[in-house]
């Protein structure tokens, strides 16, 4: 094993360690470092508040992950800022208790998590950064915002997340179309249409689709959903499936070749971006009882799956999307006036980082080439990622219950010890032979 770095002296006005971006992982190492007395860090994020998928509020989601999954827990289960701790606080933890359900609602984790975020003096935010050099002289990065104020640190780590992916054909597609990334505020306006188009597959898409199907008939319209994925993939979520987010999967995964693990990103998909299975039979449910009403008159909806979306174009209030059903080869068309992207996100390398961009580890397909420690430059240990390596680290990736643990392995780095024990091994299977 690799000895770590000793950690350098301080050095008056320089942070260990500047973090930029917040969202759940970099707000769980704000958590996780605000009691370390040996680590100054300081978090910039350009949004005004915390703010995680606000416009995915529908009634009744929740997380596909447990509460176990929250900031901290699974590095540290006696931290003030656990999910548990919070429901305490807000006088509901008997409440989930009687719930017995694991999985917090989607607008009670946001809740949770401005919750920690309101308790932390390590967070700007209104701060948009707008550069970063280092000096190679005292070996310091320098973080430059918007409003001119500067930020002097040893180390960074990138928590600016993904942003909405929006596909080739609709880029720069006129009229009104949004990302799912807004639904709940465009919902009403949505539903003015005579006709929806949701093009994606994943839990979004069906949320999506679930709620505006529930009130086809309120409001008349046609529903379609499309999607290029061969089924409507359920979450995969057996437990020995879910071993692969654990230390010894990203062992395993992080050795194999490049190009393997690019052919792997691809087939895993389903793996963190299904559908959860019960919404899955509530949408068959409905769309049997939304029949049986109908008094034999089809419902007007459509589900169409190995569908790509190649052409659109936006004439007089319609889109026209040229669709391509790829099993049969055959291209065929819809018509529709209102339209919704659940296409997913991508990372984006943030601008800011082009002056220091000598410094940073790209591979061969020209995108971070992430270390196992979670360093993306060429020290091995200056700049560090959140997020956006499911081509090096697979599916632990995205996936919540893993940020504590890249947030210990993290700490681990910038201290040169091993604050919260970092486990090493937790799968009964063996991945590699």
């Amino acid at each position: 094993m690799t000895a770590l770095p000793e950690r350098t002296a301080p050095v008056s006005g320089v942070h260990d360690f500047v973090g930029i971006g917040l969202g759940p992982f970099n707000l769980g190492l704000a958590c996780l470092t605000e009691p370390i007395a040996e680590l100054d860090g300081v978090f910039l994020e350009s949004k005004p508040d915390f703010e995680w998928h606000r416009g995915m509020f529908l009634d009744g989601a929740h997380l596909q992950t447990p509460f176990m999954s929250d900031l901290v827990t699974l590095a540290d289960p006696t931290s003030p800022y656990s999910f548990l701790n919070y429901l305490k606080e807000r006088g509901r933890l008997y409440s989930f208790y009687i719930r017995e359900n694991f999985y917090p609602l989607r607008v009670e984790y946001d809740d949770y998590c401005r919750w920690a975020a309101s308790k932390l003096g390590s967070i700007r935010f209104d701060t948009t950064v707008t550069e970063v050099t280092h000096d190679a002289a005292d070996e310091l990065y320098t973080v430059r915002t918007e409003a001119g104020d500067t930020y002097r640190a040893r180390h960074l780590v990138l928590g600016t997340g993904t942003v909405p992916y929006i596909p080739e054909a609709c880029r720069d597609l006129g009229g009104d179309f949004f990302h799912n990334a807004r639904y709940t505020d465009r919902k009403a306006e949505l539903q003015t249409k005579k006709s929806i188009t949701i093009v994606g597959s994943g839990q979004s898409a069906a949320e999506i689709y679930h709620e505006l199907l529930a009130e086809i008939d309120t409001h008349g319209y046609q529903l379609n959903w499309v999607t290029r994925s061969p089924r409507f993939f359920p979450l995969e979520y057996t437990k020995l499936t879910l071993e692969m987010t654990s230390p010894d999967y990203i062992d395993y995964f992080r050795a194999l070749p490049e190009e393997t693990r690019y052919r792997l990103e691809k087939e895993q998909k389903g793996l963190y971006k299904g559908i959860n299975s019960d919404l899955i039979d509530s949408i068959f449910d409905l769309l049997y009882q939304k029949n049986v009403e109908s008094g034999g008159r089809p419902v007007p909806t459509r589900l169409l799956s190995n569908s790509t979306l190649n052409t659109a174009r936006y004439e007089d209030g319609v889109y026209h999307l040229g669709f391509r059903q790829d099993e049969q080869g055959k291209d065929f068309e819809i018509t529709t006036e209102g339209l919704v992207l659940a296409t997913g996100y991508h990372y984006r390398r943030p601008a800011f980082l082009e002056p220091v961009r000598d410094r940073l580890r790209l591979d061969g397909h020209g995108r971070f080439d992430v270390a196992r420690n979670y360093a993306v430059d060429v020290t091995g240990r200056g700049i560090f990622l959140q997020n956006a390596g499911v081509h090096t680290h697979s599916v632990t990736s995205p996936d919540l219950g893993m940020g504590p643990y890249r947030n210990s392995c993290i700490i681990r780095e910038l201290l040169g010890t091993e604050y919260y024990p970092v486990e090493k091994t937790i799968a009964f299977q063996e991945f590699a032979v």
